[in-house]
This record gives C-alpha cells, structure tokens and sequence, in this order.
C-alpha cells in the first residue's frame, strides 16, 4: 500500500508565505508525476501545480508567479511553496502521486487526505 502524507498547512495572512510538503511512503517502486490540487468551499478541486520525476513543471494561471512545486525524488517527496497569498487562495491541498509498486505494475493515481491553507485578509 501506498501513503501520502500532506503537511504545512495553517493560517497566515495575505501576502504571507506557507510551504508544504508530501511525503510518499509504502510499497514504491517508482514515482511518475506528483502535483497539488485544492478545494475551497463549495468548489471543486482543481489543479495548482505539477512536476515530472524529470522536474518539468506546469501550473495554474491564478498561480503563475507566486507558487513554486519541487520534489526530491530520493524522498519520495513534494513541496510547494506559496508566496503572496490571497484570500482567494484558502482550501484544503490534496498532493497526488502517480506510483509504480513494481517493475511491470500499472502507474497508479494514490491522494494524500488534504491540509486546510486559510489565508485572512
């Protein structure tokens, strides 16, 4: 089995900063892409930010400039940090991660269960 553990998550003021991490653990062989997701209230979940194990990146307009995803790939991990927060930018982050358990297994889609960013105006 495969677990994903987001962190980093609180409440900050507008134009302030959070960085948040996801930790892959579990039956690993390989990891493809990983990227942040995030639902606010009411909303569906939408993308933020991905990265190919090879480090290529693609974001969200409402984004663009401000967020920045990385991964470590000998952690098994992803960040993203966020810089010039916005209300607007309040919801519970969901990290995801297209994981390989073994050499000739099917990559498959494993979510972490969320962290709460509540950015006050």
């Amino acid at each position: 089995q495969v677990q994903l553990v987001e962190s980093g998550g609180g409440l900050v003021q507008a134009g302030g900063s959070l960085r948040l991490s996801c930790a892959a653990s579990g039956s690993i062989f390989s990891i493809a892409g990983m990227g942040w997701y995030r639902q606010a209230p009411g909303k569906q979940r939408e993308l933020v930010a991905t990265i190919t194990s090879g480090g290529s990146t693609n974001y969200a307009d409402s984004v663009k400039g401000r967020f920045t995803i990385s991964r470590d790939n000998a952690k098994n991990t992803v960040y993203l940090r966020m810089n010039s927060l916005k209300p607007e930018d309040t919801a519970v982050y969901y990290c995801s991660a297209a994981v390989q358990v073994g050499p000739i297994s099917p990559g498959m889609d494993y979510w972490g269960k969320g962290t709460l960013v509540t950015v006050s105006s």
